[in-house]
């Protein structure tokens, strides 16, 4: 306040993110920080990012019909792209309703890491080989390390075993936002990758 600042505007994570570590004890320890500092505040809490958690980078690796789930992959979990994130993060400025507020975000639709593997398999036509990771081999992960970051991302993958839904219903009334949805995210990639193909394929056949 004294320097000025009439808002600030916090990127936390899901509420239903509760398993304990390094992380997790950060972003909570900040948002108790940002509400009791007396400055006007808005805190989000997005699910999980499809950009990140539905890439090869986690080991959902479309492009190879092969997808890593952590858990049975039975729990709903409210996928939320990050531009929709960004989207929110804009709105929220100077608007009265995200006054000291607290806004839980998620994407459009509650589906399971099953769920989202059938979408996949639908938009590509192939069948996809799936891997399920036990609970009890990420439990173990996590406690097998004092790696802050390993801990952390073990712990976060626990989370998404549990599962993530968010009702975005009273949101999308003060905040509307169209959200992309993980079949909108899912034809986009699969897309990307017919093309890359075709390209692929022109140059080849260009050099005959």
């Amino acid at each position: 306040m004294e320097t000025g600042v009439r808002q600030f505007i916090y990127m936390s994570y899901s509420r239903n993110i509760k398993v304990d570590c390094p992380l997790t004890t950060a972003k909570r320890t900040v948002e108790y920080r940002v509400i009791g500092s007396g400055m006007n505040y808005t805190i989000l809490r997005p699910s999980y990012f499809m950009e990140v958690w539905l890439s090869p980078f986690v080991g959902f690796d479309y492009p190879n019909s092969q997808a890593r789930i952590y858990g049975s992959g039975q729990n709903p979990i409210s996928w939320i792209s990050y531009v929709d994130v960004a989207r929110f993060t804009v709105m929220v400025v100077k608007e009265p309703a995200a006054h000291n507020a607290i806004l839980e975000l998620g994407g459009p639709e509650k589906l399971s890491p099953n769920e989202v593997v059938k979408l996949f398999e639908q938009g590509s036509g192939k069948a996809f080989r799936v891997d399920h990771v036990p609970v009890e081999a990420l439990e173990g992960q996590k406690a097998a390390t004092d790696d802050p970051l390993q801990q952390s991302f073990a712990g976060l993958m626990l989370s998404y075993a549990q599962g993530d839904p968010i009702d975005m219903q009273d949101t999308l009334r003060a905040f509307p936002v169209t959200l992309a949805s993980v079949k909108d995210y899912a034809a986009r990639v699969m897309a990307a990758i017919h093309e890359n193909d075709g390209i692929s394929h022109t140059g080849a056949s260009d050099l005959v």
